[in-house]
């Protein structure tokens, strides 16, 4: 690894939490925490322990850790927020809407009435 990689790790946001953040629950291999900037309350993150910034490299073991606690954060965000709907998604690269270079799986729950008409779920994300 070089020093620019060593930096990018050490200021990563999900490598280095935020102490005051509560952790929903976590595995040897990921954890998952409510986003510091929510689409909809209940919006939650699942992040690999592992600095990695592209879902894709991740080992099978980590994608599969990951996606256990989307299960079960998805469980705790319908019995504490009660949502209509969710919306699951992953950012990867600049161009498909990444904004920090650590791997992490959104968890957005959806409400009637949040947005006028909610169909197509993710494709709304590119207008027309």
């Amino acid at each position: 690894m070089n020093e620019l990689e060593i930096n990018k790790v050490q200021n990563c946001p999900f490598c280095n939490p935020d102490s005051s953040r509560d952790i929903i629950v976590e595995s040897d291999t990921a954890y998952a925490i409510f986003d510091k900037f929510p689409v909809n309350q209940g919006h939650a993150l699942i992040i690999p322990k592992r600095h990695c910034a592209d879902y894709f490299d991740l080992s099978f073991i980590e994608q599969s850790a990951c996606v256990f606690l989307l299960n079960t954060v998805k469980d705790i965000v319908k019995d504490k927020f009660n949502p209509d709907g969710l919306n699951v998604g992953i950012n990867v690269g600049e161009k498909g809407g990444q904004t920090v270079d650590h791997v992490h799986i959104h968890l957005i729950p959806r409400y009637n009435g949040d947005v006028d008409d909610p169909r197509g779920g993710v494709r709304g994300v590119i207008p027309s």
